[in-house]
């Protein structure tokens, strides 16, 4: 691709992407499976979920366990695991400072949109650090749909008041690049636990290592002030 880009905002999924948590998610929820004495085919399912909202996930394990399946009891012991790998520590993705202050130096707006709860974007991007450096938050409490769905890429654009196809957004997950897509953003692509699918790929502008390199790539195809 040699043409630019005229982008008006950047727009960065939070989990997994500027936050080094899907990894965390993914170890409680297996702990927790384990715990109730789920071990077949565990690893696959939970990975299967990553990028979802919670409500989708809870509706996966019914799904596939039936309607006598103890969320109540799992969701308990996945919050104990959880808490505690948090308490240890809330580390940043490579390249997460570095991509915030890129934007930061040139100006562009930027938003949160996250399938988390606006309590736990609020706690995990302050444990973080970093909450601070964004007025703009969208959180799976803002919109009827969470991701795959577009909604909270097509609200977050209107919060900002650009469109989205002036948009960047950068996502980690499958799950988060379908939306994204689907609102007509420019999509950027870092993989984090699961690698992206021949369709996933279709659908972004670049896959790429880490944010360094989205940063990168940014100041060479975006028209962004300062950059």
């Amino acid at each position: 691709m040699s043409e630019r880009w005229a982008v008006d905002a950047v727009l960065l999924d939070m989990d997994g992407t500027l936050l080094d948590t899907e990894r965390v998610y993914f170890d409680s929820l297996v702990a927790a499976l384990n715990e109730s004495g789920y071990d077949d085919g565990v690893v696959a399912l939970c990975r299967s979920m990553v990028g979802l909202p919670g409500p989708a996930c809870e509706a996966i394990l019914i799904e596939r366990y039936g309607a006598g399946f103890p969320l109540a009891e799992v969701s308990r012991a996945f919050v104990v695991n959880r808490d505690r790998m948090f308490d240890a520590a809330l580390p940043l993705k490579p390249g997460t400072l570095a991509l915030l202050d890129g934007l930061a130096a040139a100006d562009c707006p930027t938003a949160i949109v996250t399938s988390s709860s606006r309590r736990t974007a609020e706690r995990h991007l302050a444990l973080a650090g970093i909450r601070k450096r964004f007025d703009t938050l969208l959180t799976l409490d803002d919109v009827t749909h969470g991701k795959p769905d577009p909604e909270l890429y097509l609200k977050a654009a209107a919060h900002l008041g650009v469109t989205p196809q002036a948009c960047v957004a950068v996502e980690d997950s499958n799950h988060g690049v379908a939306a994204a897509h689907a609102s007509g953003a420019i999509t950027l692509m870092v993989p984090d636990m699961a690698p992206p699918t021949e369709e996933t790929r279709a659908k972004c502008a670049a896959v790429l290592p880490d944010l360094n390199a989205v940063l990168t790539m940014l100041q060479d195809k975006a028209s962004l002030r300062g950059a």
